[in-house]
C-alpha cells in the first residue's frame, strides 16, 4: 500500500523534506501513519467502525495513551468520530481536512486519482491566480528580485529536490507580495497541495518540461516585476495547468 521513492522513504519523508520540516519517528506519529495510510486507502471504509482498542493495542503494540492520542489526532482532522457504546466510526471524506499535510500525504502515500489531482489545481487556481495578480500591483522591489532570482534559480536546480525547493519559495514570495494576510494564510496551505503534487509531477524527469516550467515562472516574475497585474494571473494560471498536465500524463492508464 505505501508509496516508497528513490531515497527509500514515503511520500510524506519527501513532502516533509520539501517544505523543510523534518518527520515525525516517534511511535504516536507511526501508529497515527499507518491507521491515516488505512482510513485515507479504504481498508477502513466511511461509515465502518474501526477494530476495537484491543484488536488495535495488539495490532500496533504500543500503549492504550500512544493509541488514544493517535485517534485523538485523527479525530481532529475530521476523519473519525468516536460515539459511546458505537465505537469508532471513520466519517465521509467531506469531513476530512484536506488542506491537513498528513492527510494529503496519506493521499499521495496511497495513489490518488486524477479527480483528486484535478480538485488540487482548481483549489490552487482559485487562489494562487488571483494572489498573482494583487503581488503585481503590490510588490515591493525587495519581492520583485526575489521572483526574478527564483526564477533564474530553477532553470539552475541539479536534483528534484531542490528544485521544488525553489519552486516553493517562489510561491511563498508571491503570496507574501499579494500584501493580503487572508491570501498569504490561503496560500500557505495550497502550498500543501503544491509540495505534494510535486512527488508525481517533478518536471526534471523531462527536458522539454523544464525548459517549458522555467519559462512560465519567469513569465510570473516578469509580470510582477513590470505590475502587470493581467499578464500576472495568466501566467499563474499557465503554471498551474502544466503541473496538472504533467502529474495527468504519468497517471497510471485505467
Amino acid at each position: 500500500m505505501a508509496a516508497r521513492h528513490a531515497n527509500g522513504g514515503t511520500s510524506g519523508d519527501l513532502i516533509a523534506s520539501i517544505a523543510g520540516r523534518v518527520p515525525l519517528r516517534n511511535l504516536h506519529s507511526q501508529v497515527l501513519w499507518q491507521l491515516g495510510v488505512a482510513i485515507v486507502g479504504g481498508a477502513y471504509a466511511e461509515g465502518e467502525i474501526l477494530p476495537s482498542d484491543t484488536e488495535l493495542l495488539q495490532r500496533f503494540a504500543v500503549s492504550r495513551t500512544v493509541l488514544r492520542e493517535a485517534l485523538k489526532t485523527l479525530a481532529a482532522k475530521g476523519m473519525i468520530e468516536a460515539r459511546a457504546r458505537v465505537g469508532t466510526r471513520v466519517l465521509p471524506r467531506e469531513r476530512w481536512n484536506l488542506f491537513d499535510a498528513d492527510v494529503l500525504a496519506w493521499h499521495f502515500e496511497t495513489g490518488p486519482d486524477l479527480d483528486f489531482l484535478r480538485s488540487l489545481s482548481e483549489i490552487r487556481i482559485g487562489v494562487e491566480v488571483e494572489s498573482a495578480g494583487l503581488a503585481a500591483e503590490r510588490r515591493s522591489d525587495e519581492q520583485a528580485a526575489r521572483l526574478l532570482a527564483c526564477a533564474s534559480k530553477l532553470g539552475e536546480a541539479r536534483s528534484a529536490e531542490e528544485f521544488a525547493r525553489i519552486d516553493l519559495e517562489f510561491h511563498r514570495v508571491v503570496a507574501e507580495a499579494s500584501n493580503n494576510p487572508f491570501m498569504a494564510s490561503i496560500s500557505a496551505l495550497v502550498e500543501l497541495a503544491l509540495t505534494a503534487m510535486f512527488t508525481i509531477s517533478s518536471p526534471m524527469q523531462d527536458d522539454e518540461a523544464m525548459v517549458s516550467t522555467v519559462q512560465a515562472h519567469n513569465r510570473i516574475a516578469q509580470a510582477i516585476h513590470a505590475r502587470n497585474a493581467e499578464e500576472a494571473r495568466e501566467a499563474m494560471k499557465t503554471v498551474i495547468a502544466q503541473g496538472f498536465g504533467r502529474a495527468a500524463d504519468r497517471m497510471p492508464a485505467g
